[in-house]
C-alpha cells in the first residue's frame, strides 16, 4: 500500500520500485530499466512514477482481500488490480461526454494484449478481475487469467516444472496463444478461423461475458459498459458475441453503431449506455507529472 499516487522517483523509491519486480515480472525490470536509461542521459530531470494499481485502492475489503490468514493480508497479500491508469483516464472522458454515466454503475472492459474489467460507482473502484499480479481474472494475449492454485501445486509436486518454468508458462505460453496454438494477436485468430483459433476466442468471450455478470452484482445493476483496449476498440464481432443475449442486463446493441465502432454503440432502446472509448495511459502519466513539476517548481 505504500505506493498509492504518483511520485517522485529517488535512490530509495527506485530500489523500493525493484522489490515490486516479482508481482509484474512482464511489465517492472523494463519499466526500471527505462528509468536508469533516462537518469543517465537525462540525470537533472524529474522522473515520476505512475502506478497501475493506485485506481483501485479505493476497493472495500471484501473486493481487497483472499481468504487467506489475516497476517498474509497485513503483509501485503491483496488485490492490488491493474489497467488503473487506463480507467483513469476512460473515466475522466466519459465525465466529459456523459457525465450523468460516470457518476453511476459502470464496468469498463479494458480488452487487449492484457486484459481486465473494473467495476466502478461514482468514478471509484470497487471491484477489479486482476488480482495480486496482472495474471489474474480474464485470459489474455500470453497470459492465463484466472486459474485454480491447485494446477500450479500440481505442475510443481507431479510433473516436477521449476518455478521458472511455471512462471515463463503461466506469463508468456498461456491464454489466447496457448489455447489457439497460434497467436496472441485476436486478428489473426479471426482470420484463421482454425477450430483450436476459435476455441480460444469462445473462451476468451465466456470469461469476459462471465466477469460482467459479477461486476453487474457488485454493483447491483449497471448504467454503462465502456470498451477500451485494442481488442474493445476495434474488433466489433468480439463485441457483439460479449453483448449477445445480455437484454434481461439492459445491454441492448445497435449493429451500424457497433461496426462503425461509433462512441456510443447502444440501441436507442438500451437501458443501459455501451461507449466505446479509445484508452490513452501514456496522458494519464503526462497529466500527473506535470501535476508533480508545478508543485516541484513552487
Amino acid at each position: 500500500m505504500t505506493f498509492s499516487e504518483p511520485v517522485a522517483i529517488d535512490e530509495p523509491r527506485f530500489l523500493e520500485l525493484q522489490q515490486l519486480a516479482p508481482l509484474a515480472p512482464l511489465h517492472q525490470p523494463h519499466n526500471l530499466s527505462g528509468v536508469r536509461a533516462a537518469q543517465r542521459a537525462f540525470p537533472q530531470a524529474l522522473q515520476v512514477a505512475c502506478f497501475d494499481t493506485a485506481f483501485h485502492r479505493s476497493h472495500p475489503f471484501v473486493n481487497d482481500t483472499y481468504a487467506l490468514p489475516r497476517e498474509l493480508y497485513e503483509q501485503g497479500i491483496r488485490r492490488y488490480g491493474f489497467h488503473g491508469l487506463s480507467y483513469e483516464y476512460v473515466i475522466d472522458r466519459l465525465k466529459q461526454i456523459a457525465p450523468l454515466y460516470e457518476q453511476g454503475r459502470v464496468v469498463v472492459m479494458h480488452l487487449g494484449n492484457g486484459a481486465s474489467m473494473c467495476a466502478i460507482r461514482d468514478g471509484q473502484s470497487v471491484g477489479s478481475s486482476m488480482g495480486f499480479t496482472a495474471l489474474d481474472g480474464l485470459p489474455m494475449g500470453t497470459r492465463c487469467g484466472q486459474l485454480d492454485p491447485g494446477v500450479v501445486l500440481y505442475l510443481l509436486k507431479e510433473k516436477g516444472m521449476t518455478l521458472d518454468q511455471i512462471e515463463d508458462l503461466l506469463y508468456r505460453r498461456s491464454g489466447l496463444k496457448g489455447l489457439s496454438g497460434l497467436s496472441p494477436d485476436m486478428r489473426e485468430l479471426e482470420a484463421a478461423g482454425s477450430p483450436e483459433a476459435m476455441q480460444a476466442i469462445d473462451y476468451f468471450v465466456f470469461r469476459i461475458r462471465r466477469e460482467l455478470g459479477a461486476m453487474a452484482a457488485v454493483l447491483s445493476g449497471l448504467d454503462a459498459v465502456v470498451f477500451c483496449g485494442g481488442i474493445g476498440e476495434n474488433a466489433w464481432r468480439i463485441r457483439e458475441r460479449i453483448c449477445e443475449g445480455f437484454e434481461w442486463l439492459g445491454l441492448e446493441l445497435d449493429d451500424l453503431r457497433n461496426r462503425s465502432s461509433e462512441t456510443v454503440i447502444s440501441s436507442d432502446r438500451s437501458r443501459a449506455r455501451l461507449f466505446v472509448i479509445k484508452t490513452n495511459e501514456e496522458m494519464t502519466i503526462a497529466r500527473h507529472t506535470a501535476r508533480l513539476l508545478a508543485s516541484a517548481s513552487t
